[in-house]
């Protein structure tokens, strides 16, 4: 599991079983809040925190019933290939029952905690019960090479079919013998079938390098040449293997890629060190990056010291491609991944306005770095995480910061409120990679790094829909700190926006040095719109302290707004609805000036086009 599982503990009754997993497997333990006397990290709603850890890919051991944990992740059920463990135990740790994701890791879990609390592991998955195997789980360092072909083996063995092993047997588990089903163990391409399932060991590493953009169809051409030749199939191999300079390089990338494995790095210095093991050592290439071979130096670091050399260097005129061996299956890597910066917004700040994407990209992240506040409001999501806060007014520092992390081959989250690309930090992230280095960038390790851009719901975003529809039709956005923006510019802006009757959502209204850009911005809304025009002010979204209130354009008070407040004014158009439950603001488009059967109406509406395709 590429993301440790978290224990879930709702009452004080469970407990020791709680503390009793994390002992035994060093799991974190996340308690229910005044209902939990100890724990790593605590929630106040156990449906809503069980979601949220779902959401992310997180695998669930809830101390719990196990109704509560389906009600949690019910709404989420979707793809039982991709979704986490879930595992259920009795607060008196007897019971362990496997929930979701029994042939992904969660049978294999939960009698691990059945061992260390000597319970019962309750499989309820036909293979496990009848055979006490999951064909399609093979241990840690095979890779089955036909996963889709196990289900109709599976069922031919639980009809009664018997099973002849081609190589050594890899299941801990005493299968019925025939010639039904043959389960076949091999470093050679070998294609299975309905009735036969190949399993490759993963001992071999592909050591790859190549000129700068190098044609990623000819790297590819190499390396399907060098393995055809040398009888090695794609499943038998556990990573690919470069130099640190290379951690961009989209050949390689896509090399990676296509076999489903890691990418594992080594700086020079390290590539250096396997030279007495080289059988081609290079001068040129010593003169070039500062090692004597790369692709035969990084195959034989990645698979380690007692690895041998199976291929050596094959090459073309860009690339270059070795494969190294090692005595038995791979499942601890050497070396480094890229690095990655997962730029995330985490919306206003519940979890339920959080998309599963950053959700995910949080739970697998090593490192957070952000704002104090903004780490702060992923609650229990950021428990056990190295977190790096930073003020504001730092956001330079925190960016560059959290590239040259990412740069050192750690996954990184930079954590902003919102959405990261409006008004946050992904476009500062962008700027420090675009600058020359003698414009206080950023290293080119940084620069070689993978950037994830995941958005977030926007305090814009997040506004509108208390308000109802207040984006009906077209809008802009307009921030009023003159910090960063030249105050003439904001003035500009403000009558451009005036003048085209956009609704406006206002961000930074004010602080505490900055007070008049706003009344400047009402006065001059007031030459361009009625006095009546509908304004919402909402500060606090998503947070228990929310507060939503509307007022008349000519009456918008500076002194109630602050930093967290976002401001919205409507167009000329825009109404405020009276409803039961209050006012709701909405702007129309115009629909009602529409005439049914309109074609051509339909054909220049983008919206109505695509309801009648």
């Amino acid at each position: 599991m590429a993301i440790t599982p978290v224990i879930l503990v709702l009452s004080r009754s469970g407990e020791p079983t709680a503390h009793a997993i994390a002992s035994a497997l060093n799991f974190p333990v996340h308690g229910r809040e005044n209902r939990v006397d100890q724990a790593d990290a605590f929630f106040a709603n156990a449906l809503d925190h069980a979601r949220d850890l779902f959401a992310s890919g997180t695998p669930i051991i809830g101390v719990c019933a196990s109704g509560i944990l389906i009600r949690g992740v019910a709404p989420l059920l979707a793809d039982k290939t991709t979704e986490p463990p879930v595992i259920s135990v009795s607060d008196d740790g007897k019971i362990v029952v496997p929930l979701l994701g029994g042939h992904h890791g969660a049978n294999r879990l939960a009698r691990d905690i059945a061992d260390a609390l000597h319970g019962t592991a309750a499989v309820t998955t036909a293979g496990d019960v009848a055979l006490g195997v999951s064909l399609d789980e093979p241990p840690l360092g095979y890779r089955l090479q036909n996963p889709e072909n196990a289900k109709s083996v599976m069922a031919t063995l639980l009809s009664g079919g018997g099973v002849t092993w081609n190589g050594a047997p890899i299941f801990d588990a005493q299968l019925p013998a025939g010639n039904d089903v043959e389960l076949c163990v091999t470093e050679s391409p070998e294609q299975g079938n309905e009735t036969r399932l190949v399993y490759h060991p993963q001992r071999f590493t592909l050591g790859l390098g190549c000129a700068r953009n190098a044609d990623p169809a000819d790297l590819w051409d190499l390396v399907e040449g060098t393995l055809k030749a040398n009888n090695i199939a794609h499943g038998a191999i556990a990573c690919v293997a470069s130099i640190d300079l290379k951690a961009d390089e989209p050949a390689i990338l896509q090399a990676a890629q296509k076999f489903g494995v890691p990418l594992r790095l080594f700086t020079a210095a390290e590539l250096e060190t396997e030279s007495p093991r080289l059988a081609n050592p290079s001068d040129v290439v010593f003169a070039e990056v500062g090692c004597h071979g790369v692709s035969e130096g990084a195959a034989l670091a990645a698979a380690g010291t007692d690895a041998t050399l199976s291929v050596e260097k094959s090459k073309t005129l860009t690339a270059t491609c070795a494969i190294a061996r090692a005595p038995d299956p791979i499942t601890t890597l050497h070396g480094r991944s890229r690095g990655r910066l997962s730029v995330v917004g985490i919306g206003p700040g519940q979890a339920a306005w959080r998309t599963p994407e950053v959700s995910r990209l949080v739970a697998d992240a090593e490192e957070l770095v952000g704002y104090g506040l903004y780490i702060d409001l992923l609650g229990p999501l950021a428990a056990g995480k190295t977190r790096s806060d930073f003020p504001l007014g730092g956001e330079e520092a925190r960016c560059r910061y959290a590239l040259e992390q990412a740069a050192l081959g750690k996954n990184v989250a930079l954590v902003c409120s919102g959405d990261a690309g409006i008004y946050a930090m992904g476009a500062l992230v962008f700027e420090l990679l675009d600058r020359a280095p003698n414009e206080e960038g950023v290293s080119d390790a940084a620069r070689r790094t993978e950037i994830i851009c995941s958005p977030g719901v926007s305090a814009l975003q997040g506004a509108a829909a208390r308000a109802g529809a207040p984006l009906g039709h077209d809008f802009c956005t307009i921030s009023l700190s003159d910090l960063l923006t030249p105050r003439a510019d904001i003035i500009r802006r403000l009558n451009a926006a005036a003048q085209g009757d956009f609704v406006i959502a206002f961000y930074n209204p004010v602080s505490k040095t900055r007070r008049t850009l706003l009344a400047e911005a009402r006065d001059i809304l007031l030459q361009h719109r009625p006095a009546d025009t509908p304004v919402m002010l909402a500060s606090n979204l998503g947070r228990p302290t929310e507060l939503v209130r509307y007022r008349r354009l000519d009456e918008l008070e500076v002194d109630e707004v602050d930093m967290l407040t976002v401001v919205l004014i409507g167009s000329s158009n825009s109404r405020l609805a009276q409803l039961g439950e209050g006012p709701r603001m909405f702007t129309p488009r115009g629909y009602a000036r529409k005439i049914d059967g309109d074609l051509v109406a339909k054909r220049d509406d983008p919206y109505l086009e695509d309801q009648t395709q």
